[in-house]
């Protein structure tokens, strides 16, 4: 299981404004701190978390971040609306667009996602793939 992902970046309160506009949506809390930003979905008192943390920081070595080529973290989002709404909100918070939410051709026919990235570079996706929104071609 993956306990959790890291992504470096330089300006932490770009990131920080980038990653508000959605991840608290989605379920998860924040704990900002001097080593950077932590978000974690909440877990219930005695259990074990079921999905990873993500932490934005400033690299470890002192260099600066750079995002990783061919790496992306994704986001479940609970349907397509959210994640269109989501997508236009992180955009609106100093993202990039790298591809509007919609199917794709690689993907299965109920896999609906959009492509950004934050503020550093990093690439980031959010997707739903819940069977009540409509298909590809629907």
């Amino acid at each position: 299981m993956i306990a959790y992902v890291t992504v470096g970046a330089d300006d932490i309160e770009s990131a920080l404004r980038f990653y508000k506009a959605f991840l608290p949506a989605l379920g998860y809390n924040l704990k900002q701190g001097p080593d950077g930003l932590s978000f974690a979905l909440p877990v219930p008192s005695g259990e074990k978390p079921v999905c990873p943390d993500f932490y934005v920081k400033p690299t470890f070595d002192g260099g600066p971040a750079s995002a990783g080529n061919g790496a992306m973290v994704a986001f479940e989002a609970l349907n397509q609306e959210q994640v269109q709404r989501l997508h236009t909100a992180a955009l609106a918070a100093g993202g990039t667009d790298e591809g509007k939410p919609g199917f794709r051709d690689a993907y299965g026919p109920d896999f609906f996602v959009g492509y950004l990235r934050d503020p550093q570079g990093n690439k980031i996706a959010l997707f739903s793939s819940d069977p009540n929104d409509p298909e590809r071609g629907a």
